[in-house]
């Protein structure tokens, strides 16, 4: 296995800038195996998904973990806060900018001067830091006064309104970057599906590191997985048992499921890798977005489809479908012959 093996020419054009509204408008890429894919919209997911079907959602909320900050020698400094390693949610697990730069101890200022991050060393996984936020508030009111949605950096157009990189169905305020397959649902869609006999349920998984950082090693396989932690409640793992079908909404989504079922436990952290040859467990059809090359999500896409990912992916970009986080999306069934 090399990392050539995960990638693919994606035209810059191609890469969604803005989210398309309303939410279910995006375009959906149904994979029916042998036979050419059929092109859909989200909205047609309540014709498309049967009664009987279990949708999984994860419920993580994402929270406004970018920093844009300033260094007392007036140099630009820029923190991605991960996830708290303190109960008082003090201390973070973050990434920071400039990296080789800053200094155990060093502050870093908003632009009005107000001291909010205290730099820490760097942790054992050693492209990230220990970062202390300041000030006598709870670190989410922090936060929610100084930071600013993470987008990803391959969208370099302002978000207007903040809640479209945000599911409709968030819950718990954690992750440091959206599920982004699950944008594209409405409340009103969820009701329809509803109405259909399609089943819904919540996992949650805060996404962290690996939804930031590439593949950086020819084989894949010695790539680090960073661990992120995951909640699977005890229902729904009882109801994937009984359902016809799991339909994962996310590749979040299918980390939670998997992890719950491969470590046997509904709680925790987890840092497991999905590529070739993995013994899946629950997850039956995954709708997810077009993913970047040479990265981890697409070697996931690999390991439930095999190498027709390339065949869906080639009619994706003729088609002139959007790719990544604010894009469209895509129906995949690992049973489809």
């Amino acid at each position: 296995m090399r990392l050539a093996d995960f990638d693919y020419e994606l035209p810059a054009e191609r890469i969604a800038q803005t989210p398309i509204a309303p939410r279910d408008a995006a375009r959906l890429l149904i994979d029916r195996g042998s036979a050419p894919p059929s092109h859909r919209h989200v909205s047609d997911l309540v014709e498309i998904l049967r009664p009987g079907d279990l949708l999984v959602m994860n419920e993580t909320r994402v929270i406004p973990a970018r920093l844009a900050l300033v260094r007392s020698t007036g140099g630009r400094a820029e923190v991605l806060m991960l996830e708290p390693v303190d109960g008082e949610r003090k201390v973070w697990e973050a990434l920071v900018r400039p990296a080789r730069k800053l200094r155990e101890g060093e502050l870093l200022f908003a632009p009005n001067g107000t001291a909010v991050v205290e730099v820490g060393s760097r942790t054992e996984a050693g492209d990230t830091f220990t970062v202390t936020l300041l000030g006598p508030v709870d670190s989410l009111e922090v936060l929610a006064e100084h930071g600013e949605m993470p987008l990803p950096p391959y969208i370099t157009e302002r978000l207007e309104d903040p809640d479209r990189y945000q599911t409709v169905y968030a819950r718990e305020p954690g992750s440091a970057a959206a599920p982004t397959a699950g944008l594209h649902f409405t409340a009103e869609l969820l009701d329809a599906l509803s109405e259909r006999g399609v089943e819904q349920a919540k996992v949650e998984l805060v996404v962290g590191l690996d939804t930031f950082r590439p593949i950086s090693v020819d084989d894949p396989l010695r790539h680090r997985m960073h661990t992120e932690r995951y909640r699977v409640p005890e229902d729904t793992m009882r109801r994937c048992r009984e359902a016809d079908r799991v339909v994962a909404v996310g590749t979040t989504s299918v980390r939670a499921l998997e992890s719950a079922a491969a470590r046997r436990e509904l709680t925790g952290r987890t840092d497991i890798f999905i590529h070739r040859g993995f013994d899946w467990q629950v997850v039956d059809v995954l709708m997810t977005n077009f993913h970047l090359p040479r990265t981890t999500l697409l070697m996931m896409i690999d390991a439930f489809v095999g190498d027709r990912w390339r065949a869906l992916y080639d009619d994706a970009l003729r088609s002139d479908y959007r790719f990544l986080s604010f894009g469209d999306a895509m129906l995949l069934d690992r049973h489809a012959a």
